[in-house]
């Protein structure tokens, strides 16, 4: 039996200074769909999910020295998340929903010599979320005649 509170696979979690008010941005600029949220007894935010298609993204407070919202560490990123759309989904259009909702695009859509179509946006609290669509179905060799790149599956 599949659990509909754990989806399977790769999650990322995310730290907020306002998680609750992160939860109900990411869900208003990136469509992002509300899974379940854990209050504590005074209302606070203790941990929370949310899924796009198959994945989860976990949305929390800072809760250690190590674990802190980039607007906590003069706007710097460790990592960044990357959301695929489905084929065929307006990848401009989700970039103008997140524009509208109050993201700082830092690269605006642009199609990419591997086939997608990608965007990058700044959250409030300056989390970077990449998004992509494929727009055109490519090979690693066409990607490597595309980029000058070589494509490996595996480092030697």
């Amino acid at each position: 039996m599949t659990d509909p509170y754990r989806p399977k696979g790769l999650s990322s979690a995310v730290c907020y200074q306002d998680a609750k008010s992160a939860y109900r941005w990411l869900e208003e600029a990136f469509g992002f769909e509300p899974l379940f949220v854990i209050l504590d007894a005074k209302g606070n935010l203790g941990h929370s999910e949310m899924t796009f298609g198959n994945s989860v993204v976990m949305v929390g407070n800072e809760w250690s020295a190590d674990h802190k919202s980039p607007k906590s560490i003069g706007g710097k990123n460790t990592q960044t998340v990357h959301v695929q759309l489905a084929e065929g989904e307006d990848i401009d259009a989700h970039c103008e929903r997140a524009r509208g909702a109050g993201a700082e695009i830092v690269q605006e859509p642009a199609s990419q010599f591997y086939g997608d179509r990608t965007y990058r946006a700044r959250d409030p609290e300056g989390h970077i979320w990449t998004f992509g669509v494929t727009e055109r179905r490519m090979t690693p060799d066409e990607w490597d005649r595309a980029s000058g790149l070589t494509t490996k599956k595996r480092l030697d």
